[in-house]
């Protein structure tokens, strides 16, 4: 066991699987006969839970599950074949797993996570996948964070997190842990900067950064 520990989110921070979530996204609205917002306001909002995201476009309550049973009817036809690691991400968890403990803290299913790092390679790194079915609170909650480093055996000395959004900084802060953001996914570095002054172009110099911290 190592002193420190790393957890990272997926979408934008470790993989790109934005084709996939559009796909899925105007599949739901098309299956249940509503136009589907632009692929920039779905874009906007990922990251946060999927019920969440429908009710942010639009969706009532009433209608959300409906809408999530869809969604995930195309995008687990696809997800696998449509998901790409970002650019110097295995050489990211490589340093990492060299001077940390590695989780996964995510909005998407441990289900899906797994299999997707699975399929693409990744999954030895990581020790606990914490998604979104593990806790009755997502991010921005410090909820999936504690739950990780519970999964973990770890304290929040020497913890980090690192992702692309603004629901990653605000876990972070809310778990006392210290947040690492990236400009490689879904927010701008001008959102980020609101929130924690530790921002990078990836996930590698992110981990670089976290070694030497």
């Amino acid at each position: 066991m190592f002193e420190k520990t790393l957890l990272f989110d997926l979408d934008g921070t470790l993989i790109d699987s934005t084709e996939a979530i559009l796909q899925g996204f105007e599949y739901a609205f098309k299956e249940l006969h509503t136009l589907a917002p632009t692929r920039e306001t779905i874009s906007d909002l990922i990251g946060y839970p999927l019920d969440i995201m429908f009710e942010k476009l639009g969706v009532t309550k009433a209608d959300v599950s409906a809408y999530v049973l869809a969604y995930k009817k195309e995008y687990e036809r696809i997800y696998l074949d449509m998901t790409t690691l970002l650019p110097e991400v295995k050489e990211a968890l490589m340093l990492a797993s060299s001077f940390a403990d590695l989780g996964v803290v995510t909005t998407k299913t441990s289900r899906l996570s797994i299999n997707l790092l699975k399929h693409l390679e990744v999954f030895k790194f990581f020790k606990a996948v914490v998604g979104r079915e593990d806790v009755s609170e997502p991010k921005p909650s410090a909820m999936p964070i504690n739950k990780a480093l519970e999964l973990l055996k770890k304290d929040k000395n020497n913890a980090f997190m690192i992702g692309d959004t603004h629901l990653d900084i605000q876990a972070a802060l809310n778990a006392h842990i210290t947040p690492l953001s990236v400009c490689c996914g879904y927010e701008s570095k001008e959102s980020l900067e609101k929130l924690c002054e530790n921002i990078f172009k990836n996930a590698y110099e992110a981990v670089k950064f976290a070694k030497n911290y």
